[in-house]
């Protein structure tokens, strides 16, 4: 049975919840500061949504937690759910944490279904060291970011941190002060937004890749090892793999080809990790 917040702040309440929600437990445990979102929390491990929601209730935001994605959808969009229907977007959360494998609807039909009504409500996912396969589909299916179980709580909070911050700046009305731009030729870093441009195209990374590339980009042509970029990229995990740093690395080169095809600005230093080229060759674009 999932367990959800019986507290509604007044960010639930423009949303319209529902405090009936089918099937669903309700708990008064809350201590949010005023102004904090609203976070969906969905697994279907009771210790992963108790310690989860915890942490996240301890930091001051709304935690709704969900046993499947099925529950979680029902609760988005109310009745009209049983009918195949679409929420509103103001009925979602303002950011979700979904695991991959549950019963009744995975995380990855959740994340779709999620991704049609918002382009830009943060998902990140909680996933198996063996579930590549579906991590690098959820991501391609509009995930923002995932932390591979076990992981430190600290830098799920961290994540959820960041995303928050960059939401709340690309909702902002303005432009990026110079002071948070870094360029390294046609490659430019908005150290704010967590967003990064090559030839002016978005590159629509996520946080773990934007924080890896800013790591490379920093100081072009000197190598970092694949340690250095896990302390960038996660700094508050132990548990992560030189091989997920790869992983990372394989994908942020597909996201720049697809923009340019003949990018070629991450190198591989056999032996030792990756640096950012001093002077990266491309094609001028994907039509050049």
């Amino acid at each position: 049975m999932p367990i959800v917040a019986s507290r509604w702040h007044h960010g639930a309440e423009r949303r319209g919840w529902l405090p009936a929600v089918a099937g669903a437990r309700y708990i008064d445990r809350m201590t949010n500061a005023p102004g904090k979102g609203v976070i969906a929390l969905v697994d279907d491990e009771e210790n992963i949504r108790e310690t989860v929601g915890f942490a996240l209730r301890r930091e001051g935001y709304q935690v709704l937690t969900f046993a499947d994605g099925a529950a979680a959808w029902e609760a988005f969009a109310g009745g009209s759910a049983v009918n195949g229907g679409q929420p509103e977007a103001a009925r979602l959360p303002d950011l979700a944490v979904l695991d991959i494998l549950m019963p009744r609807m995975d995380g990855l039909e959740l994340c779709r279904r999620m991704r049609a009504v918002s382009d830009t409500l943060p998902i990140v996912f909680l996933t198996s060291k063996d579930e590549e396969f579906d991590r690098v589909l959820g991501l391609e299916l509009g995930a923002d970011d995932y932390l591979c179980k076990p992981f430190s709580m600290r830098e799920l909070i961290a994540r959820v941190k960041v995303l928050f911050r960059r939401l709340a700046l690309l909702e902002a009305a303005g432009g990026t002060a110079a002071d948070d731009l870094h360029q390294v030729g046609d490659l430019v870093l908005d150290l704010d937004r967590y967003q990064a441009r090559w030839q002016g195209e978005p590159l629509g990374l996520t946080v773990t890749e934007f924080l890896i590339l800013r790591a490379l980009a920093r100081r072009p042509g000197h190598v970092k090892t694949r340690e250095q970029l896990i302390e960038e990229g996660y700094p508050h995990d132990t548990y992560v793999s030189d091989r997920t740093i790869d992983s990372h690395v394989k994908r942020m080169r597909k996201k720049l080809a697809a923009v340019d095809p003949g990018c070629d600005g991450i190198e591989t230093v056999y032996g030792l990790g990756y640096r950012w080229r001093e002077e990266p060759v491309g094609d001028g674009g994907a039509d050049g």
